[in-house]
């Protein structure tokens, strides 16, 4: 078999910072940190959307949400994008492709019509059985296997205080025991008022308000042990992986679809464009690349990027019509292999679903929200990297303002995004970016 096989495993709502080789001393993933050992460990990995279908729409069809038309959950992939699904490309390029577990886009177990048999369904517990049963099995000719873990998304019910789907994690210990609040737990000055709107007009999915220092630390010690739970299940299915002979084959990518906030700025869940919720792992393993290396510095867009990666490992090449790149080269350390600029992210958000991006360069971080006082933001994220100085309300950093106004200005031309575009009085305006003025007569 001279062609590599490809396993893509995700997991839902784990954060980068999530794992005991990011420095995370609240928990202990021994899966998470073999493959990080054994593999390039990508330190800068944004997903495109925080919110389980756009971004996973993004890793299976390599346009961003709003191009795809997934711009929140229970939408599908445009039908212009289908035949350009990864399930589809591999399997004319003769790769075997299986897929297990969630898929959510929109259904929440893959229907058998993106390229993919499946071979489980949504089924945490389930999925790694299914996964060596399917690697046990003869293959005569490459595969390319995804595995789609839940947790520890099921902290949304840990939080409501419902039965969790896929087993219980056991009471919280005594608080002193529980992990600490996280150094940047605090609401920042002139945070965008969108955010903060969010979080009140939604408290079912937004509770922060209420919740004590207590209440945060047990949230954070059940968020770690979810994590800690799905490690446990990636770490079986790479130990088949090995029982099966097929590890020096094969090439394992590893991420999720979005982060947690996890009480930073007394935020849970996802959506909103802090560090926390958008930067996710980025985990890639090649049987022929040296091991254990940590990038810190190229700009990783995971869902266009693990698109572009499996593509490129499948020789396929990749799409023209994909913005997404082939992570392979970059895994040679003291690489020169030219790289983008900025990554863009996109959400929406609260009862008024309002529009937020984020543009991301090597320093800085931009946020800009369709409306609301201090709608936009910009952080220093190498001096501020918990983001608690909104250096947009100063003018002394209205130079680096502008400059991200115009990146966010030219991504909205080049990928067709309607920012709060069409509005009622300017209906041909395609969108609009903070600073900007709509077209006057006369």
């Amino acid at each position: 078999m001279d062609r590599l096989n490809v396993m893509y495993i995700f997991t839902d709502q784990q954060y980068a910072g999530a794992m005991s080789c990011a420095g995370n001393e609240d928990l202990h993933t021994p899966a998470m940190d073999r493959l990080a050992s054994e593999g390039t460990r990508f330190e800068r990995a944004y997903c495109t959307y925080p919110l389980c279908s756009p971004s996973r729409a993004s890793m299976f069809a390599g346009k961003h949400p709003h191009e795809l038309g997934v711009t929140s959950n229970g939408l599908p992939i445009a039908e212009a994008y289908r035949p350009a699904e990864l399930g589809h490309l591999l399997s004319a390029a003769g790769y075997e492709c299986v897929y297990g577990g969630k898929w959510h886009v929109p259904e929440i177990a893959i229907p058998e019509t993106h390229g993919f048999r499946r071979i489980c369904g949504f089924d945490d517990p389930g999925l790694p059985r299914a996964c060596e049963a399917f690697l046990e099995a003869d293959h005569d000719r490459p595969f390319f296997l995804v595995a789609g873990f839940d947790n520890p998304h099921n902290i949304c019910e840990w939080r409501r205080q419902q039965n969790l789907p896929w087993g219980e994690i056991g009471a919280p210990p005594r608080v002193e025991d529980c992990p600490t609040l996280p150094a940047n737990f605090a609401i920042p000055p002139f945070e965008p008022e969108a955010v903060r709107f969010a979080t009140h007009a939604d408290p079912y999915i937004y509770p922060g308000a209420r919740y004590s220092d207590e209440q945060w630390r047990r949230y954070r010690w059940a968020y770690f042990r979810l994590v800690e739970k799905v490690d446990a299940q990636v770490g079986l299915i790479l130990n088949a992986l090995d029982a099966a002979g097929l590890a020096k084959n094969t090439v394992v990518l590893f991420s999720s679809d979005h982060g947690d906030h996890h009480g930073a700025h007394h935020l849970v869940q996802k959506s909103f464009l802090y560090e926390e919720s958008i930067r996710v792992p980025m985990i890639v393993r090649h049987p022929q690349r040296a091991g254990g290396n940590v990038d810190g510095e190229h700009l990783v867009s995971n869902g266009l990027d693990v698109y572009a990666t499996v593509c490129d490992l499948a020789g396929v090449g990749v799409p023209e019509h994909t913005e997404g790149r082939s992570l392979i080269p970059l895994m040679s350390p003291g690489s020169d292999h030219a790289w983008r600029p900025n990554v863009a992210v996109e959400t929406k958000t609260g009862g008024r679903r309002s529009d937020g991006r984020a543009i991301i360069t090597g320093r800085y971080k931009y946020v800009a929200y369709a409306w609301g006082a201090h709608r936009e933001a910009l952080f220093d994220l190498e001096h501020d990297p918990g983001e608690m100085v909104n250096l947009a309300v100063a003018s002394r950093h209205a130079a680096a303002l502008q400059q991200h106004r115009d990146l966010l200005r030219e991504w909205c031309a080049r990928t067709g995004d309607t920012f709060y575009g069409g509005h009622y009085s300017h209906p041909d305006t395609p969108f609009i970016v903070p600073g900007d003025a709509y077209p006057q007569s006369g």
